[in-house]
């Protein structure tokens, strides 16, 4: 999703100072004379807004807060953003440390699917101080068409939580309904006509599954091993806060069943395609070969 994101900004004038750990993520920036240095330390000392977008709390502490890392190499006046999907803990943390050193930080985790991150058409829940959120919207309106100011700084990455717990949920959900629809032997596109016009349907079932699993393409998008990940961080989030989650705990076992049994690299949408297996019945499509088995 970074990668995508990065090239609507590239398209539309921005001058970037890139890094990755996959060299090869660069091939696309050429024609627009992007620059990639070694280090997120190089990034730092070039660029006045930085933007990370990285698997999970470990990975954005590391970038940020480790040693010659981008809190280590910025000054005062400088902008982090983060957009990736970590703890409320994680980026409380971070907002302190960076207003420690006079360092503006933003969490904007990023909303809706990977096709959006590079059709430019993302969703942002944007926490941030009312001046700092001014100072980055420009960057987020060129990779998204969605903004959405949720407050002071960890308010972003809360919302996003929230956020994740009813997507990945109605995700397992549909998997679960999927495998129902197959075992009953029903036609699934005269199924999905009667859901899509009830209040059963969702916006996984509706977009995700329609554009992933139901046309055989489990390629990631959002990886089930991230939406594993997710689901723990909400998880450990809400035990903290003695806020109980019994359908969420029973949702991640399920993810964890896929993850075990070697489904983790796959598109969350997937999940049909695993619980169609578990149960012994046709995986479900839809197009010339409905079936498959």
């Amino acid at each position: 999703m970074g990668e995508g994101m990065a090239l609507n900004l590239a398209r539309k004038q921005f001058s970037l100072v890139l890094h990755d750990t996959r060299v090869n993520q660069y091939r696309g920036f050429s024609e627009y004379g992007s620059e990639s240095v070694s280090s997120p330390a190089e990034v730092m000392r070039e660029a006045a807004t930085v933007l990370t977008v990285l698997p999970g709390p470990k990975e954005v502490e590391e970038v940020i807060l480790g040693a010659d890392g981008l809190l280590d190499n910025a000054v005062a006046g400088d902008v982090i953003m983060d957009l990736s999907t970590v703890l409320p803990d994680t980026s409380d943390r971070l907002a302190a440390a960076c207003a420690a050193k006079g360092v503006s930080f933003v969490d904007a985790p990023i909303g809706r699917l990977a096709q959006h991150a590079w059709e430019g058409t993302s969703m942002f829940m944007v926490g941030a101080h009312k001046e700092d959120f001014e100072r980055i919207r420009l960057q987020l309106e060129a990779m998204g068409t969605t903004i959405i100011h949720c407050g002071a700084p960890g308010t972003g990455t809360r919302t996003k939580l929230c956020n994740n717990f009813l997507a990945i949920g109605s995700c397992m959900m549909n998997a679960e309904f999927v495998a129902l629809t197959q075992g009953f032997g029903l036609d699934l596109t005269t199924t999905l006509e009667v859901i899509h016009g009830t209040t059963a349907t969702n916006g996984q079932l509706k977009i995700n599954y329609a554009n992933k699993v139901f046309k055989g393409d489990i390629d990631p998008g959002f990886q089930i091993n991230l939406a594993h990940k997710d689901l723990s961080l909400i998880l450990d989030s809400a035990a903290e806060m003695q806020v109980p989650l019994p359908i969420g705990a029973v949702i991640r076992e399920s993810v964890s069943a896929a993850k075990a049994d070697g489904w983790g690299s796959k598109d969350f949408s997937g999940l049909a395609d695993y619980w169609c297996e578990r149960a012994h019945v046709n995986k479900a499509r839809v197009g010339a070969d409905e079936q498959e088995t």
